[in-house]
């Protein structure tokens, strides 16, 4: 039996999520630590996302982290390439690389009861730790439907996050299924060039202008000259939005106002009210992710348009047909249909303290105290967890509150000291988890009239926080022991007398 590689905390993926949580165990101390990322080089979803048009619909400014501002950012809203390159910058001045163990696929994560640490089998070797730290990222699994026919389709097919950079779209008849974040940026990208684009929407986005400019080189001075102006820049940012949420969260109806500007930004652009009708959602603003451009509207009145206004339901050949009977010939499919995120595919590969899975854990539904601790699974934290997600803000703003955690997380075991773990106690993430359901009764999420991929499989929201970021933070600023098991390895709890549970 090959020996095992042990370190102190094994760290899953290398996005933003795990080069945060790198760089806050180096900072805190802790440098016994291993990345593990499947694939070839850091990024996560800005490495696997490149497709045409690929971008932040989050200020650039607020969209990286507090502790490495970056005055050099070119566009108020950053492209794909700027913030992968952000992020291998972040890797580099905190020289996280000889943490990171690429092409290191985790096969399977197991519970040891008597050891108290987790075996962690990957595509490249065998680790095991005290702490696992998962940060696999909720935008990380394709999901492409089950379409009959497709698999006979003779042209290309390929998802948005695995956009095939070999095959030229130019003068093709494309099929465009999907239209969400991804699928607004591409459709203006490869509309001027396609011969014909058809675009499969089951329901229409909510669409805002894009406000986007380039960042001045005096700006940009002004920046790097005083590090301050930066902060106060991302200070000012963040608390435009944190006074946004009350609406999203409590007042659903005071979003009107922000749908007639939405109605007002098609209309500039689409002047056949069939289409207009067509485009225009039937639920509240806000209910799904509100989308940001100045451009796809506009490609959307070209003549090589059509917009089918319901889904693919099934392909014959060469022909794509939609739920409603109408057919288009095409020569390649894209799907901009998003991810796993409700059924997060590291949880089948995650076995807790009783021999269950993280998966039959979360049957009923993904639960975790504070968004990071699963009861059952010992030392096992999760960052950007079930209920972390935001609507209107910064997804950093969350992952350094989860940071915080983590920090607290450790030092608590420092402080317990010998070989223990901390689990989560039922009673605790059931007592989070109905608090965080019942302030989302009243949410646009929930309130707002559609189905969206916030929603599991139960109806239930697992994604979204209902609330500010500033009241996140306040809640995952200390690990409560109270609401964990304290568990000791077996040999040393023959010695102790203190209340310890059974691993």
């Amino acid at each position: 039996m090959t020996e095992r590689e042990h370190v102190r905390v094994a760290v899953i993926g290398s996005g933003f999520g795990g080069l945060g949580a790198a760089v806050r165990l180096r900072r805190e101390g802790v440098t016994d630590f291993v990345v593990l990322e499947r694939a070839d080089s850091v990024g996560g979803t800005w490495r696997d996302n490149s497709y045409p048009g690929c971008a932040c619909d989050v200020p650039s400014h607020l969209y990286s982290f507090s502790f490495a501002p970056n005055p050099d950012w070119p566009r108020t809203f950053s492209g794909q390439e700027h913030i992968r390159g952000y992020l291998e910058h972040v890797t580099d001045v905190f020289r996280l690389r000889p943490h990171l163990r690429f092409n290191s696929e985790v096969k399977m994560m197991t519970w040891d009861a008597e050891r108290l640490r987790w075996d962690i089998e990957t595509s490249s070797g065998s680790y095991s730790a005290d702490l696992v730290v998962s940060a696999t990222g909720p935008l990380s699994d394709p999901k492409i439907p089950d379409i009959p026919g497709l698999d006979s389709f003779p042209g290309k097919v390929f998802h948005s996050a695995r956009w095939d950079h070999d095959y030229d779209l130019r003068g093709k008849r494309v099929a465009m299924v999907g239209t969400g974040a991804s699928a607004i940026q591409i459709v203006p990208s490869i509309q001027p060039e396609v011969e014909r684009l058809t675009l499969f929407q089951r329901t229409p986005p909510w669409v805002m202008p894009r406000v986007d400019r380039a960042i001045s080189g005096a700006e940009r001075a002004l920046h790097r000259a005083l590090p301050f102006t930066t902060q106060a820049r991302r200070g000012l940012l963040w608390g435009l939005r944190e006074l946004q949420v009350q609406a999203f969260t409590k007042r659903p109806n005071e979003l009107g106002m922000v749908e007639q500007l939405a109605k007002r930004n098609m209309a500039r652009s689409i002047k056949d009210p069939a289409l207009r009708a067509r485009l225009t959602p039937d639920y509240r603003i806000g209910c799904k992710r509100i989308l940001l451009s100045s451009a796809y509207y506009p490609a959307l009145a070209q003549p090589n348009v059509d917009v089918v206004t319901s889904g693919l339901s099934e392909v014959r050949g060469s022909t794509v047909v939609g739920a409603d009977g109408s057919t288009a010939e095409v020569d390649a499919i894209v799907f901009g249909t998003g991810f796993h995120v409700t059924d997060m595919p590291i949880a089948d590969r995650v076995v807790g303290a009783d021999g269950r899975t993280l998966a039959e854990a979360w049957q009923g539904g993904m639960q975790a105290l504070r968004g990071a601790s699963a009861a059952g699974f010992p030392n096992w934290m999760t960052i950007i967890g079930p209920n972390t997600g935001l609507g209107n803000s910064s997804m950093i703003l969350m992952i350094e509150s989860q940071l915080n955690y983590l920090a607290d997380y450790v030092r608590q075991l420092d402080v317990l000291g010998g070989r223990v773990a901390l689990d989560a106690r039922p009673a605790a993430v059931d007592a989070w988890n109905r608090r965080v359901q019942e302030r989302m009764k009243r949410t646009v999420w929930n309130t707002g009239g559609c189905t969206s991929w916030y929603l599991d499989a139960n109806g239930r929201n697992t994604t979204i926080w209902p609330g500010t970021t500033t009241e996140f933070r306040t809640a995952t600023r200390r690990v409560n022991l109270a609401e964990y098991e304290v568990v000791r390895a077996p040999a040393e709890k023959k010695t102790e007398k203190s209340e310890v549970v059974d691993a």
